[in-house]
This record gives structure tokens, C-alpha cells and sequence, in this order.
């Protein structure tokens, strides 16, 4: 599972903050499997993401990949069901560049389309309570760089815009994807929690009991975000689980 670094002039990045917190919700769930969640920050780079992201795969020789960005204008978790081969940057990323138009991949297809079961990873989201919808364009910045890449993985792979939550204030970035949202004010992790590269096991509990039917509804703390995501996980884990 991938998140980004913060950009522009943002401090947080609410990928990382869903990442992070959806792996101890994964302990609560009803998995098909032992579920083992390595994680990779990626930078807000176009030049080098792609490259953290293959050297992450590499070293982790995952089962499949999730990758999680922010998207300004949502308030639902949207897992999206395919990228395009175009980056254009709205604004400069961290390092300064500003594609307008190259390719993803020079030579690749126009459009890439994630191999998982996209609509089913959204009713898993929703069947958790969080409001979640399919998304069919994920803009044009780094969030669509990776979900192009991540499509065309040799594992599952599949990209999820969150909310721009802050834990204070509003958001100055995430027009990329859409329109700039408001935040509720919510505790951040602490700055010793941010890991570049990290390991956890999530064992699944026998549920006794049938799980309160929860209405869907936007996230608006971090670690809702995190729930929404560990929902993710937990389906996504079940359709590799199938294939085997």
C-alpha cells in the first residue's frame, strides 16, 4: 500500500494518514486470509514516484497493491476504475516540475484499467459506513501517474482518492483531482509515526455476531478514512484469495 508525501504548501497529506490508520482496523475484520500490509511513501514527484513505487513492488514481491492519494473536491473514499497515459500538473510538484501533456509511459496505452473488481471494493466501503463512490478519472497529476502504473502491475493493483482532510483548517492542494474541500478539525498522528517503509499483520477475528448495518455516510476524521481503507484491503484481499 502506497500514500503520498505532503505538497505545495500542505503539511499533511490525507493519504497517508488512511494508510497508516487502516491497519489496525484490519484486526476487527472478518478476513479470508493472514493479510500482511507493507507500506511505501511516495513523493510528490513525477520524475522519481514511478520509481519508488517499482522499487517498493520489488522488495516486497506483494500479492497486490493499493496505492491512496487525496482528492480535494470529494467526500467520498473513490476507488477509481482506470487512469489515463497524460500527465498534466495544475501546479508545480516538489520538485519543481511541471508536466503539461508527456506521457505516463511513452508507448503505453491511452487508458488503463484496474484488473480488480472496482465496483465491489466500493460496497465494501459503503457496508463499512463510509460514504464511498466509483470514480472513472482521476485527474491528471501524480494521483493518475500512479494509478496508470499501478493498473498495469503483474499483481492486482488499484488507486483510491480519499478526502483532503486536515487536522486543521482546509486544504490548499487537491484541485488537481477537483475543487479544494473543507476539513474537521482532528488529531494527527505523530510526527515519529511517519515511516517511509513498514510492515504489519492483521489476523482476522471470528465474527459471533452479525455486524450492525451501518448507513453510509462522508468521512470526515482520519480515522474513519482508515476504516474505509481497511474495508478496502479486506475486499480486495478476498478476491485474490479467490484465485487461488
Amino acid at each position: 500500500m502506497t500514500y503520498f508525501e505532503p505538497f505545495g504548501t500542505d503539511t499533511e497529506n490525507a493519504s497517508r494518514e488512511a494508510a497508516l490508520r487502516s491497519v489496525p482496523h484490519l484486526r476487527d475484520m472478518d478476513l479470508p486470509c493472514e493479510v500482511e500490509v507493507a507500506t511505501a511513501m511516495l513523493p510528490v514527484v513525477f520524475a522519481s514516484a514511478g520509481k519508488v513505487l517499482a522499487e517498493a513492488v520489488e522488495r516486497f514481491h506483494p500479492d497486490a497493491v493499493i496505492a491512496i492519494g487525496e482528492a480535494g473536491g470529494r467526500s467520498a473514499i473513490t476507488p477509481e476504475l482506470q487512469a489515463f497515459n497524460e500527465n498534466i500538473a495544475r501546479i508545480p510538484d516538489n520538485a519543481g516540475a511541471q508536466p503539461d501533456g508527456e506521457p505516463v509511459i511513452a508507448g503505453g496505452p491511452a487508458i488503463a484499467a484496474s484488473p480488480v473488481r472496482v465496483a465491489d471494493i466500493t460496497r465494501a466501503i459503503t457496508g463499512a459506513g463510509i460514504n464511498a463512490e466509483t470514480s472513472q478519472d482521476p485527474g491528471r497529476y501524480l494521483c493518475n501517474n500512479i494509478a496508470y502504473r499501478v493498473a498495469q502491475l503483474p499483481v492486482p493493483g488499484l488507486f483510491i482518492h480519499v478526502p483532503a482532510l486536515r487536522t486543521v483548517g482546509v486544504a490548499t492542494v487537491g484541485g488537481e483531482t477537483d475543487a479544494p474541500s473543507a476539513a474537521v478539525p482532528q488529531p494527527a498522528l505523530s510526527p515519529t509515526a511517519q515511516p517511509t517503509l513498514l510492515t504489519d499483520i492483521a489476523h482476522a477475528a471470528p465474527s459471533t455476531e452479525a455486524a450492525a448495518v451501518a448507513l453510509p455516510r462522508p468521512a470526515t476524521t482520519f480515522d474513519e478514512l482508515g476504516r474505509g481503507i481497511a474495508a478496502a484491503i479486506a475486499e480486495l484481499a478476498r478476491q485474490v484469495a479467490e484465485t487461488r
